[in-house]
């Protein structure tokens, strides 16, 4: 089978989730190959080993830490020239997108961001992706026809699948130039922890919009009961009610959880762009004229401040 190299997200060594939803993706595929980059290698090893990684290929250059995406790009053209893979597959997060269109332009391929599902193609077709695109509007299939097909992929896209592995870890040396270093990281710090899944990752989301009030009481006690990330629209972060890094929506971030409640939302297409992938939808509104209304699978029309607290009393309780 062919290989599908596969970058691994991680902090510190720690994998993300999104990198296990790769590897089940990428054995669709081929033989998924783990491209490591960083320290914390052996931390990540039984993560990468659990969800089928046949080889981690460790990249430990300075460089690749210390400066921005270029290197990155640079390295990533390096392994895909020795390994010659079937596919190469990226979290559609920035940092991922910004690596995978710089690959791109360097290995002279096709690029698809942003894929909600990929496939194997058929015969000597490459893979298949579905992407949502024109703010949600349409949902297309598309594949690349020209090179070595990069993907990124959003989180959710797949349920992560064990498959066993004992992958060998191969160190690989390569060469940076010196006109990567463009922008050097000079400082970084940890974001601040607040007990909920990161918000592109979560498998729940509970948002709130301009129907909160500016009162957000209600949607984190509501997502803590669910064990689900916080967002909010752009009327919510643009009345300073809420911080941007949470704002859901096409000029905030793109997310596809398996469940997606819109409090207080009116469905504009602003935001309906960042989320309308979402596996199921429910939306409470006062107005049941809201547009959110014509694209949710299930519609509580009411006071979010009345609705949320009886939903959280009755979770609550069902769980104790």
């Amino acid at each position: 089978m062919s290989n599908v190299l596969v970058l691994v997200d991680h902090t510190a060594g720690k994998v993300r989730k999104t990198t296990a939803e790769l590897l089940t993706i990428a054995r669709r595929l081929g033989e998924p190959v783990a491209v490591f980059v960083g320290d914390g290698v052996q931390e990540a090893l039984p993560a990468l080993g659990q969800y089928g990684a046949t080889k981690v290929i460790a990249l430990t250059n300075p460089e690749l830490t210390q400066f921005l995406v270029a290197p990155k790009a640079e390295a990533l053209q390096q392994v895909a020239a020795k390994v010659e893979p079937a596919a190469i597959l990226i979290s559609s997060n920035a940092e991922g997108k910004e690596i995978a269109a710089r690959l791109a332009v360097k290995l002279e391929s096709g690029l698809i961001t942003d894929a909600v599902d990929v496939q194997a193609g058929d015969g000597a077709g490459g893979p298949v992706t579905t992407q949502s695109v024109f703010a949600g509007n349409y949902t297309v299939q598309a594949r690349v026809t020209h090179g070595t097909p990069i993907i990124t992929v959003k989180p959710n896209a797949a349920t992560p699948e064990a498959a066993e592995t004992s992958p060998e870890v191969e160190e690989f040396d390569v060469t940076i130039s010196d006109p990567a270093k463009t922008a050097k990281i000079v400082d970084s710090k940890p974001r601040e922890a607040t007990g909920r899944p990161e918000l592109t990752e979560a498998a729940i989301i509970v948002s709130g919009g301009r129907g909160t009030g500016g009162d957000f009481g209600p949607i984190e006690a509501f997502a803590d009961s669910l064990g689900a990330a916080v967002g909010a629209s752009r009327a919510a972060v643009d009345s300073g009610w809420y911080p941007h890094a949470y704002q859901v929506g096409q000029t905030g971030k793109t997310v596809s959880p398996q469940l997606y409640v819109a409090a207080g939302i009116s469905g504009a297409i602003q935001h309906r762009a960042g989320m309308q992938t979402s596996k199921t939808i429910v939306a409470i509104n006062k107005d049941e004229e809201a547009p959110i209304f014509e694209l949710v699978d299930f519609g509580v029309v009411g006071d979010l401040h009345k609705v949320l607290p009886a939903a959280t009393e009755e979770i609550t309780k069902r769980k104790s």
